[in-house]
């Protein structure tokens, strides 16, 4: 990944209509960190612009997933809410305090370029961030420090594909 450009670029007929909303199916039904169902469904398959409230992601599970971890350090695997593809680890060049702490201060889990798999996700020309698939994740708010994708914690809650 190195040698390109980042963030990928997607067309946007990627979120044409499809099935269910902008995806073949809604999300699965056992979402991690017990992010609601209805909620998850609405801002992955039928939202272009539009997020979870800033600061829900710190209402679920998840940050008592992370104390409670044998390694508290370790990277996490997030994946599609919809298809259960893979589509961010962290923390990747950085502690999980400072994982924490950014997307705390930005109100939605913060990844960088080098935590995102590219197999699967794309960014808009107007910022939105994507699956290959058309789940809609959250929008690529850059920084100083580069790309910031914002994402929307219900979108990257799923279980891993089997």
């Amino acid at each position: 990944m190195a040698s390109q450009k980042l963030p990928l670029m997607a067309p946007e007929d990627v979120m044409s209509q499809k099935k269910h909303g902008t995806s073949e199916e809604a999300v699965m039904k056992d979402l991690r960190w017990k992010c609601d169902f209805e909620t998850a469904d609405r801002i992955c398959n039928f939202n272009r612009h539009y997020a979870e409230h800033a600061g829900y992601w710190t209402s679920t599970d998840f940050l008592n997933f992370v104390k409670n971890r044998e390694d508290n350090d370790a990277p996490i695997d997030f994946y599609d809410s919809v298809t259960g593809k893979r589509l961010f680890t962290a923390p990747v060049g950085r502690t999980m305090t400072d994982f924490i702490k950014e997307s705390q201060s930005h109100g939605w889990p913060s990844f960088r370029d080098e935590e995102t798999n590219w197999d699967y996700v794309r960014c808009l020309d107007n910022g939105e961030c994507i699956s290959t698939t058309g789940t809609h994740l959250g929008h690529n708010i850059p920084d100083t420090s580069g790309n910031r994708y914002c994402i929307n914690l219900v979108s990257v809650a799923g279980q891993e594909e089997k």
